[in-house]
């Protein structure tokens, strides 16, 4: 799709210098902080705006046609853990999919494994790296609900088990030159 549609630029909540910044303010997402509002149980996706207007609450300097960003490819990444090594150190950082269980909203800490609880559903991070603690391979990730879960927004998942299916859902995707 960002191959012919393209994609503009987005941002934090509350910024004016792309074209489409977050549109939905900070929340406690399992968290409870006292810092921000609770989450709601779910909100409705607006429709796609075709602006940057005032009228939609987005930036006013930028032209939407000029700030498209086009993609050359986008693509599924083998379940091979060296294969999904070999494309971050090629390409950058990737989008994951996983199994969520209930313990995972809980996480605060050390390498993910799931222990208890049923399936929640799907979800989608971006996968950033890898590494070892206390001879547990891991993956690391930054995960969208805030900067008070988990590990300041990040954590970290058991690496070459297939934790959640999370090997076996991988995208990277390389930008036009």
């Amino acid at each position: 799709m960002w191959q012919n549609e393209g994609i503009v630029t987005g941002g934090d909540y509350g910024t004016t210098a792309s074209c489409q910044p977050y549109f939905l303010a900070p929340c406690d997402h399992h968290t409870e902080s006292g810092l921000r509002p609770k989450c709601t149980a779910h909100t409705t996706t607006p429709a796609c705006s075709r602006t940057c207007s005032a009228s939609t609450g987005l930036a006013l300097s930028m032209d939407y046609s000029a700030d498209k960003h086009f993609g050359s490819s986008a693509y599924a990444v083998s379940s091979d853990v060296s294969t999904i090594q070999r494309e971050i150190m090629r390409n950058g950082p990737l989008t994951v999919g996983f199994m969520v269980y209930a313990d995972f909203p809980h996480y605060k800490g050390g390498v993910y494994k799931h222990v208890v609880g049923k399936q929640l559903g799907g979800h989608a991070v971006k996968l950033l790296g890898w590494g070892t603690e206390d001879g547990q391979d891991y993956w690391l990730c930054a995960n969208s609900w805030n900067t008070n879960w988990g590990l300041g927004g990040f954590f970290k998942i058991a690496r070459g088990t297939n934790e959640g299916m999370i090997e076996q859902m991988v995208w990277g995707g390389l930008p036009r030159a």
